[in-house]
């Protein structure tokens, strides 16, 4: 029972043990995010296309709710600036942002994400968000990052501006209107700007964000700012949210599926990056189903509550870390911050002016762009580099959505090619050994006369099969010799195509006159051969359990026929 439990209810195996001193850190760490999200979760919501009381709303129900479900200790949930940018970009052509229209598509598709999300982690499909590979993501994030920081610069110049999902149009946007910029929001977008980078520098625990926000609440107050063009937070209702269903029908759901499809996928990577960094820094473990299940319970949930979609966070996750959490209950101190603020301080946010929001976003954005990943992945290994260098051009130029989609596709063919021309190295023999090593790399191997030793580096499938049939031929072709062994050790699978080519090159070596023999074939793929016409063709005397017996069962032939 207590075994079901821990799996349906991850709480339950560190709450029994949890004492004074976890809940000093998750206090401390609670309160550290509860500040730095309350000035964060309106200027993301404003991102987002929603007024600021969301960014609020986003910040509670779910916060609650993900101790419950989630199996990361240290995961700060919430509102993030890339399912906010997501989000403006698949919902602006569908309603105009801030209409009461398109805050109801937020809360479909909170709800939406929930499902899909849940539905994966119930059926343990966590395993397809691989499509998202470190490549993918790194390009993505650095672009995400950069369109987030231009889709801000209209609220920093004091200016409207159409959102667009892409740098490029944003650019084009600014450009046209650059001379209606109002120099009070732009003093105040760049003295905000300048304050959390100061902070930041020589500050570090001051929460920046507050500070900024607070300053030019009071400037806009002080100086009537306000009254001379400058755009503020306006009224904020003091409520906390109150439940109730998203509207739904077909053709909402039909035309949100793209944006939630792909939200959902960015979503789950974020959190599962951060759940493993955090378990291996603290010695734990994630449970990825878990996580995803998780991840679909929050958005589910708190889209019953006028949530947006939530995830991970990665700046407040770090604070989390740093600021002393034990456990995920430091949410839970976070969203009572929120719930006071949104009980008795809502009226001191009127004031707060909406370039200094814009300059928040700015400043978290620019700390997502990894240059040295980046630089990294190049150096490592360059088509690796390649496809973040797509990825991040793509999406920098035409959207969130197809960037992502990009990206996805250049590694899928990636893949695919690497599959389809698998390494194949020429074996020699170690002198004095029973070892057979690949005579490129290995000076002191020797080659073996009249026998020509193969491997191959990949499973033998239909992707790769007509390409190993042409190297296979051509090494033949190549070297004079009576016999092939194909050194099987590396090949994890074989299927029904590739069987059928290798009864084609077995029946076409015949007709030189040379045998062909496998040796040190996997259980599974032998099973494979023997239920296939391959093993009739071949007989069983030319399979052995390694390339060595199958050598020597070679040179007692040829010793016979001298």
């Amino acid at each position: 029972m207590s075994k079901r439990l821990h799996t349906y209810l991850p709480i339950t195996e560190w709450l029994p043990d949890y004492g004074k001193n976890d809940f000093s850190g998750d206090l401390v760490a609670g309160i550290t995010v509860g500040v730095m999200l309350i000035p964060q979760g309106m200027a993301y919501a404003l991102l987002a296309g929603v007024p600021p009381i969301y960014g609020l709303y986003a910040s509670l129900v779910p916060l609650l709710v993900y101790p419950l479900f989630g199996s990361s200790r240290h995961l700060a949930v919430g509102i993030v600036a890339i399912d906010c940018l997501i989000i403006s970009a698949g919902l602006s052509s569908l309603a105009a942002p801030m209409s009461e229209e398109y805050i109801g598509l937020v809360f479909v598709l909170a709800l939406m994400v929930g499902a899909i999300q849940l539905l994966m982690g119930l059926f343990r499909l966590g395993f397809v968000v691989n499509l998202l590979s470190r490549p993918v993501i790194v390009g993505f994030s650095a672009a995400a990052a950069i369109t987030i920081a231009f889709s801000q610069l209209s609220y920093i110049l004091g200016f409207p501006a159409v959102p667009y999902p892409d740098v490029v149009r944003t650019l084009i946007e600014i450009a046209g209107s650059i001379d209606q910029v109002h120099g009070s929001s732009l003093l105040l977008g760049v003295t905000g700007i300048a304050i959390i980078f100061a902070a930041r520098r020589w500050a570090p625990r001051i929460p920046a964000p507050l500070v900024a926000i607070v300053l030019g609440g009071l400037a806009v107050w002080a100086f009537g700012l306000h009254g001379r063009g400058v755009e503020i937070v306006g009224d904020v209702p003091s409520r906390m949210p109150s439940p109730q269903i998203p509207a739904l029908n077909f053709s909402t759901l039909r035309a949100l599926l793209p944006t939630a499809v792909t939200l959902s996928f960015v979503q789950y990577m974020g959190v599962i990056s951060l759940g493993k960094f955090f378990a291996a820094r603290h010695r734990y473990r994630i449970d990825a189903n878990k996580e995803l299940k998780a991840l679909g319970a929050i958005n589910l949930l708190g889209s019953l509550f006028q949530s947006t979609p939530v995830s991970g966070s990665y700046t407040r996750s770090a604070v989390n870390d740093q600021a002393g959490a034990r456990t995920s209950l430091a949410n839970v101190v976070a969203a009572v911050i929120i719930a006071l603020t949104l009980l008795f301080l809502t009226p001191f946010f009127n004031l707060f002016p909406i370039p200094i929001l814009a300059a928040i976003i700015i400043v978290a954005s620019v700390s997502m762009v990894d240059a040295r990943e980046m630089r990294y992945l190049m150096k490592t290994k360059r088509a690796d580099g390649l496809i973040a260098l797509l990825t991040f051009l793509a999406t920098l130029s035409i959207g969130i959505h197809l960037g992502v989609l990009i990206g996805i596709g250049l590694s899928v063919v990636a893949i695919m090619y690497r599959i389809s021309r698998p390494h194949v190295a020429v074996l020699g023999n170690l002198p004095g050994s029973h070892s057979y090593r690949d005579l490129t790399h290995f000076a002191n191997a020797k080659p073996i006369d009249n026998i020509l030793i193969l491997r191959i580096d990949a499973s033998y499938s239909f992707a790769n099969a007509d390409y190993l049939r042409e190297v296979i031929l051509s090494r033949v072709d190549a070297d004079v010799v009576s016999y092939v062994v194909l050194d099987a050790t590396s090949v994890n699978d074989l299927d029904t195509t590739a069987i059928a080519v290798l009864i084609g090159v077995v029946e076409t070596l015949k007709k030189r006159g040379i045998e062909f023999y496998f040796g040190g074939m996997k259980v599974k793929v032998f099973n494979t051969c023997k239920g296939s016409d391959l093993y009739d063709v071949l007989g069983p005397s030319h399979f052995y359990l390694s390339t060595h017996r199958a050598v020597k069962h070679i040179r007692s032939l040829m010793a016979e026929n001298d």
